[in-house]
């Protein structure tokens, strides 16, 4: 999950300093190799530039677990923190008490907090890493829940020959809607609006003539 970049300068630490603004790490957070050490030439002639490449040293994982510590302290909170990392996906589970404070209305606190550990993790010194964060298992619940609203919509539509708009939430929670009803012969879905009041369509299919 490291990041290599090459950059040239007059000087090694030119160079280095150059990668650490792209890399937005400091010193002591990357691996420095020198490749060229550069020369000035003489008269003009023969100046060559130093070449370093640069390897950032950052452990995602152990970013995501200080940020999440750093915000359960602040909120007073005892959560234990279980992170795996498996194909650039990291999956978080939060457990202790109160998680129900840590979840908020339909996810929206969980999701929040995941879309900040995601900022926190990839700063783009290395490759990118998808975050899922849980607790009590709550991702699966909710996706059993939308499956079950998107069949119930999708008969009310039917029985009723009208469109119905639902509430906003996330791209996530749409996608499932989405899938869960794509094979249906008799409904379409489609997004309305923009994130993050983007809201979901369940509408009567059109018969083709």
């Amino acid at each position: 999950m490291s990041k290599t970049i090459r950059k040239s300068a007059k000087t090694v630490q030119e160079a280095i300093n150059l990668a650490l603004a792209e890399l937005r790490l400091s010193e002591d957070e990357v691996t420095t190799t020198v490749i060229e050490e550069g020369s000035k030439g003489l008269f003009g002639f023969g100046v060559k530039d130093a070449v370093v490449e640069v390897t950032s040293n950052v452990n995602p994982q152990a970013r995501a677990e200080a940020f999440l510590s750093d915000v359960f302290l602040a909120m007073g909170m005892r959560v234990n923190i279980d992170i795996t990392c498996t194909d650039k996906i990291m999956n978080i589970n939060l457990s202790g008490d109160g998680m129900g404070l840590i979840i908020g209305k339909h996810g929206d606190t969980l999701n929040a907090l995941e879309h900040l550990v995601s900022l926190t993790v990839n700063r783009g010194d290395g490759d990118y890493v998808k975050v899922v964060l849980d607790t009590e298992n709550y991702r699966e619940k909710r996706r059993q829940t939308l499956v079950r609203l998107a069949e119930n919509l999708a008969g009310s539509v039917v029985a009723g020959k009208k469109k119905i708009t639902l509430e906003p939430m996330s791209a996530n929670e749409r996608r499932i809607i989405h899938s869960t009803l794509q094979s249906n012969p008799d409904v379409d879905t489609y997004s309305i609006g923009e994130e993050p009041y983007r809201k979901l369509v369940i509408a009567l299919k059109k018969k083709q003539a």
